[in-house]
């Protein structure tokens, strides 16, 4: 039972996320690296409950902000490698994703256009290009979430009542 209503739980908070998705892309009319869909979602097992956030993941192999400095590395020809001006070896394909706005990397851009960005000031230069704060998140988060609470009470009824048929 307890397996069930976990499968019930992930599946609610997957519909809670792509609502809150469909509102991101309303909040941002022009999106080419659909940083809408990079919202991350957990189920808890010990306590029945989800979440929906826009924090970065925390693994241990998660790429870093800083790409790797890729050199040619010595050979019987070449004794001591490589590393300078521009012969360094041709990126590869992690290195292309780590730097791109992929999976999770692209959070931090739903973060600035949620909360916004301060006008700066450099050198008595004033930066234009501040990114206007756009409140959707926990509006529609909270939303999503009240309408898959309304899900789960029916979706646990009928649960419970198919167990009782069967026993």
């Amino acid at each position: 039972m307890e397996k069930k209503v976990i499968a019930i739980m992930r599946k609610l908070v997957k519909m809670a996320r792509e609502e809150v998705a469909a509102k991101a892309e309303a909040a941002i009319p022009n999106d080419p690296r659909n940083t809408a869909h990079a919202i991350r979602s957990t189920v808890y097992k010990a306590v029945l409950g989800g979440n929906l956030n826009l924090l970065r993941s925390r693994r241990a192999n998660a790429p870093g902000p800083i790409p790797p400095v890729r050199h040619k590395l010595a050979t019987a020809t070449n004794r001591k490698g490589n590393h300078r001006g521009g012969n360094r070896m041709p990126r590869g394909r992690d290195t292309t994703r780590m730097l791109g706005y992929v999976g999770f990397d692209r959070i931090f851009i739903l973060r600035w256009l949620d909360g916004g960005t301060p006008r700066r000031d450099t050198n008595g230069i004033r930066r234009v290009g501040q990114i206007g704060a756009r409140p959707w998140f926990e509006s529609a988060g909270t939303q999503a979430f009240n309408n898959a609470a309304q899900n789960l009470e029916t979706l646990i009824d009928e649960l419970i009542q198919q167990e009782l048929k069967e026993a």
